[in-house]
């Protein structure tokens, strides 16, 4: 029995080495197509581990939590006159009560959005991000805790809970710090209660430390209203717990408790969820990140398959040169099954010989990488890695492999060795549909990129009916903060300083919105939500906003305390004629109308603009915000600082850009739009390397017709003509066929956002231009070559 076995392990490490030995000559014998095989396939396999990098990171964001497949996020529809509007911005008292009342719920937790905020402790100040927490946080939550119990942290008011980063700045060590106190924004001093480690990179939510939230109840009471929203809430469900069956629970909770305002319904979103599924339009999920992740998913596909594609048909065109390989190989009793074997080994073998490459290029390319994409990748081995990468590479190699392996081991053997190969109609149709399928994925990118980049220029671009260059804000805090005008006089006296006033809104989002706003002739069943801003004297001078008739709020006017400002947007929604001077009754109050400024953005482009309230409220307005002059920002902004500094000794000035924040809005877009240029690039070369074989062998192939054509008569450009022109037809195919498609899906991105581009027909005029131009210039190359020969040569050689 084990002499069997040795003989039959003997027979295939023979047969083994014979094939690699057949293999390795082979690729001796044809090293340009074995070079240009390895190229398409080295870069076809580096995007796709590149883009699986990034899909896969994508992917896992926010799935790190022990609790994923129970945690919810707590999101209501509220349904308007002018359709649904969706929100994750919940009140208060929510968490505990549904985690009272409602068995199903096994923890609820809320919490405030992340700050800059500044802590101290003896002479040190530093700011850090931190947000407020209720008790059950780390247990619905997979931070782990170092020190500290999950459901004890947060128990006392004054608690504090810290990064490991974070304890390390204030106490230079984690030993022994549980206990000490930590000075809060220099006016309350908090017990650290526990320690956790520092929050994983794919996590949505990054802080430095937790405050409970009873404090911040104390701080602002309108975080104990039923009526009012901005925390946000999380639950953990039983695991036995049906998802529809708890969303009827809970869909009328909060309106039950609410005294006014138009019904909400609450529902729960898986909370991993909401990083790839976060956009909703009319109450329906609408997309997201997924989005992208579906595009970069498609496109490393799509490469993949124009590098096996070349593949393909480089094997196949160059069939004929192994037509008595073949035919002996047959006559002498090789089945079919053997030689399919061969050509699979010899595809495979080449796609791990490209892999390697593939991986140093990764490995070359990967800083840049992570700059463009903003992550931090490394290539680290893991199981999960590993099995990714060889089934990928594998199935490249089979596919790339199996249509040539069935071409090749299919002919006759007698007609091999005769060198007569009966090429079917039908194959050559193939062959010439693999060359447009690539050139049509081509133009489609060619396409995506035009139209991503134009977007993301017209983003930029656009006026957003304010002027947001210039303008730096920071947040009110300290003596500043009792003292806020006497500060802006100062600040307004600073050279450089065109004008400065205090906001209390982003102006980057949704911040605040009201549904309890009367006016005379206003329909009773009417719902329509308002976005609302507090605002100081010179804030809409500031910003450079426009009036469409009225005034601004002025010092000289001192029933501007009683005065808002609508927007266009509200003025139409509203439908009053000549709004100046009528009245609307705002929570309760009755509130004049004394201007109508034009509509401008204060939410990224993906959202209309919402009809707007602009509320004379100096007082609870949080951001100062600071016109500057470009010619001396260093200078200007470091006599801001100082001037800050004067007020607020301890605390550390932290200021921003709008233009640059308003710029991040668009990171997720600016980043698909440069790996996009990338990609549409390597999908080209890619393609016009095969063409380039193609072209090589089409001309070697017909060396004897062109050389009779140049005997009688022919001149070089009409050899180049006929040459060319079966690729031209081929190329001009894929963009006839690619034009259409890519205009359905260029219309069905720019969806996602309610001010975008018109779709020019230059964009897909000019991608189709282009790809003509290159497929051109690469068959030039070899056409020309072709068309320059002796025709002597061509015709003694045949």
């Amino acid at each position: 029995m084990n002499c069997v076995f040795s003989d039959i392990v003997k027979r295939f490490v023979y047969m083994l080495r014979h094939h690699l030995l057949l293999i390795f000559r082979n690729f001796k014998r044809h090293k340009s197509s074995l070079f240009i095989n390895l190229i398409g396939l080295s870069a076809g396999l580096a995007c796709a581990l590149l883009i699986y990098l990034w899909v896969d990171d994508e992917l896992k964001v926010d799935k790190f939590h022990e609790n994923d497949d129970q945690l919810f996020l707590v999101m209501y529809h509220q349904e308007l006159s002018k359709g649904t509007f969706t929100s994750d911005k919940t009140p208060g008292p929510l968490s505990e009560a549904l985690k009272d009342e409602i068995p199903d719920i096994k923890y609820a937790a809320t919490a405030t959005w992340v700050e800059f905020l500044t802590l101290s402790l003896e002479d040190e100040n530093l700011k850090a991000r931190g947000i407020y927490a209720s008790e059950d946080y780390f247990n619905v939550f997979s931070y782990e805790l170092i020190q500290g119990g999950q459901s004890e942290v947060l128990k006392a008011p004054n608690s504090i809970v810290l990064s490991e980063s974070l304890c390390q700045r204030l106490f230079h060590t984690t030993e022994n710090v549980i206990g000490k106190s930590v000075e809060f924004e220099h006016e309350s001093v908090y017990q650290v209660t526990g320690i956790f480690e520092n929050i994983p990179a794919n996590s949505t939510m990054q802080f430095d430390f937790v405050l409970s939230f009873e404090e911040f109840e104390k701080r602002y009471a309108w975080a104990l209203d039923w009526n009012s929203s901005g925390p946000y809430t999380y639950v953990v469900t039983n695991e036995n717990s049906d998802l529809p069956s708890l969303n009827e629970k809970i869909a009328d909770f909060v309106t039950v408790r609410r005294e006014e305002g138009p019904a909400i319904e609450l529902f729960l979103k898986p909370y991993s969820e909401k990083y790839l599924y976060g956009r909703y339009s009319e109450g329906k999920q609408a997309g997201g990140r997924i989005e992208y992740v579906r595009l970069f998913s498609f496109i490393a596909i799509f490469i993949l398959i124009i590098a096996c594609i070349n593949f393909m048909n480089l094997s196949t065109a160059k069939a004929s040169i192994r037509l008595k390989e073949i035919g002996v190989k047959k006559t002498i009793g090789a089945s079919r099954t053997a030689l399919v074997f061969q050509y699979l080994g010899e595809s495979i073998l080449l796609t791990f010989l490209s892999l390697f490459v593939a991986i140093l290029l990764v490995v070359l390319f990967l800083p840049s990488f992570n700059q463009i994409t903003g992550k931090h990748f490394t290539l680290s081995v893991d199981i999960s890695f590993f099995l990714s990468v060889i089934s990928i590479s594998l199935i490249t190699g089979i596919l790339a492999g199996s249509y040539p392996a069935l071409y090749l081991s299919g002919f006759n053997p007698i007609a091999m060795l005769k060198g007569k190969l009966n090429v079917s109609v039908g194959e050559i149709f193939a062959r010439k549909g693999l060359v447009v399928f690539q050139f049509v994925i081509s133009v489609i990118l060619i396409v995506a990129v035009l139209v991503v980049y134009k977007q993301i220029e017209f983003v930029q671009e656009i006026h957003l009916g304010y002027d947001k260059d210039n303008i730096i804000y920071f947040k009110k805090e300290g003596k500043v903060a009792s003292k806020p005008e006497i500060f802006l006089d100062e600040v307004r006296n600073i050279q450089g300083v065109k004008n400065a006033s205090l906001l209390g809104h982003s102006m980057l989002e949704y911040t605040m919105n009201t549904n309890n706003i009367d006016w005379e002739g206003k329909n009773p069943d009417e719902k329509i939500s308002f976005e609302y801003m507090f605002a100081d004297y010179d804030m809409m001078e500031t910003l450079n906003m426009k009036m469409r008739e009225g005034r601004m709020f002025s010092e000289n006017f001192a029933t501007d305390s009683a005065a808002i400002i609508l927007n266009e947007a509200a003025i139409d929604y509203m439908g009053i004629e000549d709004p100046l001077g009528k009245q609307a009754k705002l929570w309760g109050s009755n509130m004049k109308i004394i201007g109508v400024v034009k509509n401008f953005h204060f939410t990224s482009l993906h959202e209309k603009i919402k009809p707007l309230i602009i509320i004379l409220r100096p007082d609870v307005a949080w951001n100062i915000i600071a016109r500057i002059e470009g010619n001396r920002q260093n200078e200007t902004i470091s006599e801001i600082e100082e001037l800050y500094g004067s007020y607020n000794p301890g605390f550390i000035f932290n200021y921003q850009f709008l233009d640059e924040d308003y710029q991040a809005l668009y990171t997720a877009e600016q980043r698909v739009s440069t790996l996009s240029k990338y990609f549409a690039g390597f999908a080209i070369l890619i393609s016009c390397l095969g063409l380039f074989g193609l072209a090589s062998f089409t001309a070697q192939r017909r060396q004897k017709e062109i050389g009779i054509r140049k005997v009688f008569g022919s001149s070089e450009l009409d050899i180049v003509k006929v040459l060319s022109g079966d690729f031209t037809r081929m190329v001009f195919i894929a963009i006839v066929i690619a034009l259409p498609v890519s205009y359905f899906f260029a219309v069905r991105w720019l969806k996602g956002f309610a001010y975008h581009i018109d779709l020019s027909w230059w964009m897909f005029a000019g991608a189709g231009l282009v790809t003509l131009l290159v497929a051109w210039c690469t068959v030039g190359m070899q056409t020309v070559k072709a068309a320059l020969a002796n025709p002597v040569k061509s015709l003694r050689s045949e």
